[in-house]
């Protein structure tokens, strides 16, 4: 009896996964969520000239709380995307993480990224509106990449990863 019912059963579970995988991983898992974590404040740190950056630069943390809607554990792998202040285009950014993100859950990143100020003449005003103290609008877009185990490495966007305004540090 059992010899018959894995033998009815299997090409049952065989048709069955093999139309989960014409759906692509991308239908079947979602996307990480990622927010603004409230009780951290995004910082800006201007940098002086050195001979690497002549003009100086920039450091830029962001806080992101970034939650996992999906009911089986993920690894977030990888951000690629561009780091813009006050409209303009800042950084180039490209991270391998490693961070494990539990089903459901959710976990607070930190995202460090540098800023030359050499090839940017455009962030001047950022520079200035640091200096004065005021706040700086920043948004962060791109494609994360997660590693979901037996179900592969799916990448996900672009997408709007973050927005919010910095303050700079003194």
């Amino acid at each position: 009896m059992r010899t018959a019912i894995r033998t009815a059963v299997l090409p049952m579970m065989l048709f069955a996964l093999s139309g989960c995988a014409g759906l692509g991983l991308e239908q079947v898992l979602q996307a990480p969520t990622f927010r603004v974590d409230g009780a951290q404040q995004a910082q800006l740190r201007l940098l002086g000239p050195s001979m690497q950056n002549p003009l100086g630069g920039a450091s830029v943390r962001l806080y992101a709380r970034v939650g996992n809607p999906n009911p089986v554990g993920l690894t977030l792998t990888r951000l690629v995307g561009q780091l813009s202040l006050e409209g303009t285009n800042a950084a180039r950014v490209d991270f391998p993480l490693g961070v494990p993100l539990q089903a459901g859950g959710e976990t607070m990143v930190p995202i460090d990224i540098a800023i030359s100020f050499n090839d940017l003449p455009g962030l001047a005003t950022v520079a200035r509106n640091a200096l004065g103290g005021r706040g700086i609008n920043y948004s962060l877009n791109g494609t994360v990449g997660v590693d979901a185990g037996l179900l592969g490495q799916p990448s996900f966007g672009p997408m709007t990863l973050l927005t919010g305004e910095l303050r700079a540090i003194r």
